[in-house]
């Protein structure tokens, strides 16, 4: 009888599922070195998939590696480990890099025996062949230059000593058996490694089927990811029961599914209407309560229609009662597979804050679809330029933004903010805003929109960077084509280049992995309006 037992080592290409694994295994494989977030892992393997490995046995991660293609002159140019990816997340990524850079490897210390970084140096080594490229770069650790500090004369002789087999260093020492050569050492590159000192050895690996002067010119192909976009610009109205709510929603999905629409964004606090057949008006803790209560029924009934339409919904957002007691203000996306994700507003309004007691949520991550990594950001949040720009280093392309304003100025600073995004991270931006007014549901009394696709603004795409946009103040569906592949372009070979272009020398974004909410109550003079939301 033929053997079939299962592989127990497998190496593959690492997907977004790898992510928790893939954390666990950092923080197992380095001592006193910080780890990766879920978010930087989920930045690396977004911006390019190709060049991330994993090791698993018995199906668990034991070994990873990050890789992007970069170009020559900044790869072999001077930089520390925070510069050249990004802060980690990888968004250095060049389609038309000529080199490619491996800035992290890391193998189970409890599976040393298995040569699982041989393996995953060859994978490495595979793709820079496959792709023609002229080799493969690596700020490499020096572990044993501490120890033995006072045996040279500074890192550069340590490095030059290794090299010639006088002092033993386990990774430069593995490199060296890979066929890479020293070329100098980075100073700086990784102040927390303190068995290297914060030092690195700089490290060629020169790809043997590509001659040193080839004039190769690595071009990037125009192709066509085309995503289908509708953005729902919905009328205020009251509604008899729960059961009419849900007509009036799944009437939109149902003619944005016709349409073959891959998305569907609902606005900001377009659940208030079911406050419009209470009994009475209620107090804001009472209104609270009463839309706590249809939660669960809300997320069934959009996680059902996701799935029977084959679309994916932003369900705009939902104020709500959670667990903790806090009250936030969370958009419930719902995807055609089944899953089911929640992204909380992280900067409630003056209003939203007074009125509502609203808190700020504390977490903001892309999720993963069909259609790649997307990002939510609600009304206000995309008044803070931070935010899109996580989102974008984890590897969001398109970001919506439901919201709800009752002034044309609310709008435009919304709308403003929403087309600097789309600029200055190279995305698209799905705006979905609510019209009219609901006599008695406090927050709707009265509602301004133009709901719209906004594109960056350069050569493929719209002229006025709008793909498309509703009329103002009209219940209307709004559809539009986008094509990926435009963003991927613009961000390599664009008029600007913003992404890439950005100061990493100088600058960068930190978030706080352990926040601190608090109570955001505002104190003081009452906000202007009669229980607005504050505009956005």
């Amino acid at each position: 009888m033929r053997n079939t037992r299962k592989a127990s080592l497998e190496v593959r290409v690492a997907t977004p599922r790898d992510v928790p694994g893939i954390v666990a295994l950092v923080d197992r494989a380095y001592d006193r070195i910080s780890g990766y977030s879920a978010g930087m892992v989920r930045g690396q393997i977004n911006h390019y998939p190709e060049g991330q490995f994993v090791a698993l046995h018995e199906g668990e991660v034991v070994g990873y590696c990050a890789s992007m293609r970069i170009d020559g002159a900044v790869a072999l140019a001077p930089h520390d480990w925070e510069e050249i990816t990004a802060n980690g997340f990888g968004s250095r990524h060049d389609p038309t890099g000529d080199y490619l850079y491996g800035y992290e490897m890391c193998v189970d210390p409890n599976r040393r025996g298995l040569r699982i970084g041989q393996r995953l140096y060859d994978e490495r080594k595979h793709l820079a062949e496959r792709l023609e490229l002229r080799g493969i770069v690596i700020g490499g650790r020096m572990p044993s230059y501490a120890r033995n500090r006072r045996k040279v004369d500074g890192p550069a002789d340590y490095l030059d000593q290794v090299a010639q087999r006088k002092l033993r260093d386990p990774v430069i020492g593995f490199q060296l058996r890979n066929g890479f050569e020293p070329k100098g050492v980075l100073k700086g590159y990784l102040p927390e490694d303190r068995q290297s000192a914060g030092n690195a050895a700089l490290m060629v690996w020169r790809n043997p089927y590509v001659a040193d002067d080839a004039d190769k010119v690595y071009s990037l192909p125009r192709g066509v990811e085309s995503v289908r976009l509708a953005t729902v610009q919905l009328q205020a109205r009251a509604v008899k029961d729960f059961a009419e709510f849900v007509h009036n929603v799944e009437y939109f999905v149902d003619v944005a599914a016709d349409y073959r629409s891959d998305f569907v964004v609902f606005p900001e606090l377009f659940t208030l209407q079911l406050l419009s057949f209470e009994k009475r008006t209620l107090a804001p803790a009472e209104a609270i309560d009463a839309l706590t209560s249809h939660t669960p029924k809300i997320v069934a009934e959009l996680s059902r229609m996701a799935l029977e339409y084959n679309i994916n919904i932003i369900g705009g957002s939902h104020p709500t009662r959670t667990d903790d007691g806090d009250i936030q203000n969370v958009a419930y996306i719902c995807l055609r597979d089944g899953s089911v994700h929640a992204q909380e507003k992280i900067h409630p309004t003056p209003n939203e804050r007074y009125w509502w007691n609203i808190k700020g949520g504390e977490s903001i991550d892309v999720i993963q679809t069909d259609c790649g990594p997307i990002g939510v950001l609600i009304c206000y949040d995309s008044e803070f330029p931070e935010l899109a720009r996580r989102l974008v280093d984890e590897g969001a392309r398109i970001l919506f933004t439901p919201f709800c304003t009752d002034s044309r100025q609310g709008y435009l600073r919304v709308r403003y903010c929403c087309q600097a995004r789309a600029i200055e991270n190279q995305c698209f931006v799905v705006l979905s805003g609510n019209v009219g007014n609901l006599p008695g549901v406090d927050n709707m009394d009265i509602q301004y929109a133009q709901s719209c696709i906004l594109t960056p603004c350069d050569f493929p795409f719209a002229r006025d960077g709008i793909a498309a946009e509703a009329t103002e103040n009209v219940e209307t569906l709004t559809i539009s084509d986008v094509n990926l592949a435009d963003l991927t372009w613009a961000r390599t070979e664009g008029t600007v280049r913003n992404l890439t272009d950005r100061r990493f020398d100088l600058y960068h974004i930190r978030f706080d992995s352990h926040p601190h909410a608090g109570d955001t109550r505002v104190q003081g003079s009452v906000p202007p309006g009669p229980h607005s939301p504050g505009g956005g």
